[in-house]
């Protein structure tokens, strides 16, 4: 079977990787073995998945579950290659996902896939088109919410938590103040929680419910606020504003600017010489 694998991100814990497998009907079975628990997004093609929660035929909009040390199979007997966004993550790394979703006991999925829902159809898009762009950093907070919903639907429970305390307010509002700080520094989201002694998917879970966005796309719109702020009163080239505010290329942050303010940076600079 030929497949190519290529890392997208990684932190402690996790990683995620762009699995493309080109295998067809004539070739043997793949027999592997899950390192880590899996979770993975078919985007392209079917495959035939077998492990010992079963046996289910994958199609895009699916989603794999592997357990960590659980031998598995892969077969294209219906058709040639598919594509997977593949995220993994290390036993810990689960059992502190698993211990913030409510009813959930442990890791372990006890299903092979789960399939297409249109309750991760958004979830799913949104983790593709960072693909896509290359949008490296955004796949920390990716896999952890699409850890915790696949652990959710897997386990059959709703993801209903407990408001948030005003520890947990305390520690939003210092995580704000922080991205504030150092919005042109890279932050982690695996830094943040650790400032706030909570673990990664508590934090965005409770960041997400006090600020209504997660720290991720607070962090992209408070860069893109001053970059505008700038944009509209100094004569810096459009390179250098979007360095300064944190954006590693002119690609990323025009393609972001243009998403944020409905026009593309040299244009919304432009519009300061006609108001």
């Amino acid at each position: 079977m030929t497949t190519s694998e290529q890392n997208l991100a990684s932190g402690q814990g996790w990683h995620v990787s762009d699995v493309v497998c080109t295998a067809g009907a004539g070739d043997s079975p793949f027999e592997e073995e899950h390192r880590t628990f899996c979770v993975a997004a078919v985007t392209q093609g079917t495959f035939r998945y077998r492990t010992r929660q079963g046996m289910a035929m994958l199609a895009p909009g699916a989603i794999l579950l592997g357990n960590s040390g659980a031998c598995y199979e892969c077969g294209h007997e219906h058709g040639a290659g598919d594509r997977c966004l593949s995220f993994h993550f290390a036993p810990a790394y689960m059992e502190a996902i698993v211990a913030e979703v409510p009813g959930a006991r442990r890791p372990g999925f006890a299903t092979p896939r789960l399939p297409p829902l249109p309750a991760l159809a958004p979830l799913l898009a949104e983790a593709e088109a960072a693909r896509e762009t290359v949008d490296s950093d955004a796949f920390e907070e990716l896999g952890l919410r699409i850890a915790a919903a696949a652990v959710v639907v897997a386990a059959g429970t709703a993801n209903v938590g407990r408001a948030p305390s005003r520890r947990d307010q305390k520690r939003v509002a210092e995580a704000v103040r922080r991205i504030e700080l150092d919005a042109d520094q890279p932050i982690s989201l695996a830094e943040l929680a650790g400032e706030t002694a909570t673990s990664p998917y508590h934090f965005l879970r409770t960041f997400r419910h006090v600020a209504g966005m997660t720290p991720y796309q607070f962090l992209l719109k408070t860069r893109l606020h001053r970059a505008a702020v700038r944009l509209r009163t100094s004569d810096e080239a459009i390179s250098a504003i979007a360095f300064e505010a944190g954006f590693n290329d002119l690609s990323t942050f025009n393609r972001r600017f243009r998403r944020e303010m409905g026009q593309a940076p040299g244009a919304y600079r432009a519009r300061r010489r006609i108001v």
